[in-house]
């Protein structure tokens, strides 16, 4: 599902037809919310919480299929709401408090290597924007965290590739519009999100 999905919201943004990106993106995200119930989601609290997660950035990506301001300010806050979302599921797990302690040092310094890329060409989106690292920073410290204690290799596999993905985002946003950010940017994303589902399988297991 997803990966068709994903193959007709490629083709509607290399076409430009936004009748593909509006069928193929809502499809690609219900694949990665069917995936995580078929893993479980609804046995176990972590596989709850992650499915809210997986939902909020459901919801986030149809926001963005607007291109105004106020769409593209709705599905951040709905990223950030799953990102949150995925903190408290990784965080539920055992974590390694010096390994966290360290990826959230690296990426404090990722992030502000970002901002310092971006925000000259966001002036009015500084804040929502920064909240937002901040919030992608302790996630993957978080998921870091917990695979250094244990927990499956998905977690922070699946953070790590989140983030990079949201990186595609904001340069096709802020600083160099095209088609070739979403060319690796989509993908990465929606593998992220099928990784991060498929972790409750584990986790459950």
């Amino acid at each position: 599902m997803t990966v068709v999905g994903l193959a007709g919201l490629l083709f509607g943004e290399w076409k430009d037809r936004p009748a593909a990106r509006a069928v193929g993106k809502p499809l690609a995200s219900l694949g990665f919310i069917v995936a995580a119930i078929g893993f479980g989601a609804l046995e176990s609290g972590y596989g709850c919480i992650v499915l809210i997660g997986l939902i909020l950035g459901a919801i986030g990506d149809v926001c963005l299929l607007g291109k105004a301001k106020q769409y593209f300010i709705a599905g951040l806050v709905s990223f950030l709401l799953g990102h949150v979302a995925y903190v408290v599921a990784f965080s539920s797990l055992p974590i390694s408090v010096p390994q966290t302690l360290l990826a959230a040092a690296v990426m404090v310094a990722v992030m502000a290597a970002i901002a310092r890329w971006v925000f000259p060409h966001a002036p009015d989106m500084r804040v929502p924007i920064g909240i937002y690292m901040l919030v992608i920073a302790a996630m993957c410290a978080v998921a870091i965290g917990a695979g250094a204690a244990g927990a499956p290799w998905m977690i922070p596999v699946g953070a790590l590739m989140f983030t990079a993905s949201d990186i595609a985002v904001v340069r096709d946003r802020f600083v160099a519009p095209g088609f070739v950010n979403r060319l690796w940017g989509l993908p990465l994303y929606y593998a992220a999100q099928l990784i991060i589902a498929w972790s409750i399988l584990a986790v459950n297991g």
